[in-house]
């Protein structure tokens, strides 16, 4: 059986400082890991450079795929213009390969026409900046009902279109049960981000990253078979793990849990 390229998401122990960090994805037999710019106190906003990532990176033996993430990078502006030439650097300093591009999802910019329009200006955009610094830009398409950017369908019509080698789609197997779209797209597919949820009483509709636990038996998701359909279908990249729910960040051991679920998802795929 083929081990699956399993991935770490800083998101699956925030608490742990990104050396720290680092340490428990390589003693979980892991090469790829995502940092990200949204974890107080920690790389990269409490002002770690990225020399000192790529170190650290380098000193454990992984590659960093990610930093997650620009958000509302399809509402283009001067802010975002701004922030998206710094987190670029920065990744191209620190070694990432990848930047996360996440949509607007405040029930703004939804409107048929004004989305499309909405994604390609920023993808027009985006892309001399991410060529120039020969980093890849990860569309992640979010499946929540109030997002201005939940169909991977338009956001690889977009990508073909504009994108040629710089963009790649994020498969997040949350957002795609909760889109409730079957369309996969290996060929694109840059990232895949896993988590599960098993909280029967929750309505799909209703349910949030606090939902998202690390992938087990009792699994809503069927992360199992979102996985076993992109690989048939010839995606080879990592499968990274994602999950947002406190009880996953509370874990004393978060090790355990987490090759437990890597077990789990071996023996499923």
């Amino acid at each position: 059986m083929t081990a699956l390229p399993f991935a770490l998401n800083h998101m699956a122990a925030p608490g742990l400082p990104l050396d720290a960090f680092f340490a428990l994805a390589k003693s979980l037999g892991t090469s790829a890991v995502e940092i990200r710019n949204d974890l107080s106190g920690n790389a990269i906003l409490d002002g770690t450079k990225p020399d000192e990532v790529k170190a650290l990176a380098e000193e454990h033996g992984l590659t960093i795929i990610s930093i997650n993430a620009l958000q509302r990078f399809n509402e283009w502006n001067e802010a975002r213009d701004a922030e998206a030439r710094e987190l670029i650097s920065y990744a191209r300093d620190c070694g990432a390969k990848a930047l996360v591009l996440v949509p607007v999802n405040d029930g703004s910019g939804q409107k048929d026409g004004e989305r499309q329009a909405n994604l390609r200006g920023a993808l027009r955009a985006l892309k001399p900046l991410l060529d120039a610094a020969g980093i890849v830009g990860l569309v992640e398409p979010l499946g929540f009902e109030i997002c201005s950017l939940r169909s991977k369908a338009e956001a690889a019509e977009a990508i073909r279109e504009i994108g040629g080698e710089t963009f790649r789609l994020v498969h997040d197997t949350f957002h795609h049960h909760l889109a409730g779209e079957d369309a996969f797209f290996p060929d694109l597919t840059g990232l895949v981000h896993i988590s599960g949820v098993s909280d029967e009483a929750v309505a799909v509709s209703e349910m949030r990253d606090p939902h998202r636990i690390l992938v087990d038996a009792a699994d809503r998701l069927d992360n199992a078979a979102q996985i076993r359909r992109l690989r048939a279908q010839g995606y080879e990249g990592p499968l990274s793990f994602e999950p947002f729910a406190p009880s996953v960040h509370a874990l004393s051991d978060p090790a355990k849990a987490i090759r437990d679920s890597m077990d789990y998802l071996q023996s499923r795929t």
